[in-house]
């Protein structure tokens, strides 16, 4: 299993519009992808930011693929991640689950 972590940093003010357009924009695209086996979003706010952590659980490197292309470890972005965002950060990280319980 490989899981997928992206981070993102919003403006505390729009951090549950945020986290709406991700239930309804990314939630969907992710969960199109065949081998996704979990998603889970995460939020931590610290005075003004708001942390975003997407973790996605895959069957294999190959569905990661079939999301992010070619180069898994890119970054994917929608067009209106431009409203919410303080910076696009180029990568996500892939980690190789050995051992779950």
């Amino acid at each position: 299993m490989i899981v997928r972590l992206w981070h993102g940093r919003v403006d505390a003010s729009k951090a549950d519009e945020y986290a709406e357009f991700m239930k309804e924009r990314a939630a969907p695209d992710y969960s199109s992808v065949d081998g996704l086996q979990k998603l889970l979003f995460l939020r931590k706010i610290e005075t003004d930011v708001a942390h975003f952590l997407l973790l996605t659980y895959w069957d294999s490197m190959e569905s990661v693929k079939k999301f992010a292309g070619d180069r898994p470890e890119k970054a994917k972005y929608y067009p209106e991640d431009d409203q919410f965002l303080l910076e696009k950060e180029e990568t996500s990280s892939l980690y190789e689950v050995f051992y779950e319980k």
